[in-house]
């Protein structure tokens, strides 16, 4: 069996604790321009996770960018010289474009490599809900997988990645068209903390709209118990863009509430995080209620 590599993008907002013991994933950055200059969010990237939400606090908004097929070229050609196939884990093509730069390159080095697989698996995920589709991904490379069986598991089990996330302000969904100007006003004067989700085509889209922060947590453990199959996987991800306080409050109800939950932790990167804002909070777990 030929040895082969996980790649995926940084969108997955993967931690190194999520990785732990766990076969090595190339992470391949993504542009992010903020505060009129423009940063590589990635491994040997120039723009941290605190950096740039700091930037956002202080009323600057930011835009993301595609991968182009050359920077694709960069990172999976080395891979091939090597002798090693690809499977590439791609950012939802609900939500972006870069799975089109992807297969346009993946399919240039299948002219140029033809002895080698090289797979690109549109993930239907964002953000932590990427990384713990991946993380699934490479235990089950470490369990012997072959690169072709790994694709038909992901393909098989996308769907069962649950995304419920909430925002705190509106700034940054307006600025992204997300939310109209005159519901942001609305929103923000009611102190609505709408409760979003990724549907099963890979989109963003608003479930319901709680008001205050303790509502908008209700409501996440509200789906989270409704949907949750610890069957598929106990792993339960919990995300903050800069929001370290509520973070912790949806740690200590979801460890109350669902004592047999493995909880792991990561930071909203730049690449959710410029739609979403600070302040955003991220349950992610394996279910059925997508």
């Amino acid at each position: 069996m030929s040895s082969y590599q996980i790649s995926t993008d940084a969108t997955a907002d993967l931690s190194s604790g999520m990785m732990t013991q766990l076969p090595s994933v190339e992470i391949i950055p993504m542009n992010v321009e903020i505060g009129g200059r423009i940063y590589a969010y990635g491994p040997q990237g120039d723009l941290s996770v605190q950096a740039f939400y700091q930037m956002q606090k202080t009323g600057n908004y930011a835009t993301t960018s595609q991968i182009n097929p050359d920077t694709y070229r960069s990172y999976f050609e080395p891979c091939l010289q090597s002798g090693k196939d690809i499977l590439y884990l791609c950012f939802t093509s609900g939500m972006s474009g870069t799975i089109q730069s992807a297969r346009l390159c993946l399919n240039e080095l299948k002219e140029k490599y033809p002895d080698r697989t090289i797979l690109c698996v549109d993930t239907l995920c964002a953000s932590l809900g990427e990384g713990v589709l991946v993380q699934e991904a490479a235990r089950r490379q470490a369990e012997g997988f072959s690169i072709l069986k790994l694709q038909n598991w992901v393909v098989e089990h996308r769907q069962q990645v649950c995304h419920w996330f909430t925002v705190d302000v509106f700034d940054h969904l307006k600025h992204g068209g997300r939310v109209s100007s005159a519901a942001a006003v609305v929103g923000t004067a009611l102190q609505i903390k709408p409760l979003l989700h990724v549907d099963q085509e890979g989109k963003l889209a608003v479930a319901e709209k709680p008001r205050g922060r303790k509502q908008a947590i209700h409501a996440q453990l509200a789906r989270m118990e409704q949907g949750w199959d610890p069957q598929i996987s106990k792993t339960v991800a919990i995300g903050h863009g800069d929001c370290p306080d509520g973070a912790r409050q949806l740690e200590e109800s979801v460890r109350r509430q669902f004592p047999d939950a493995e909880i792991v932790k990561a930071d909203i990167g730049p690449i959710i995080g410029a739609h979403t804002g600070p302040g955003m909070l991220a349950l992610i777990y394996w279910g059925v209620n997508r």
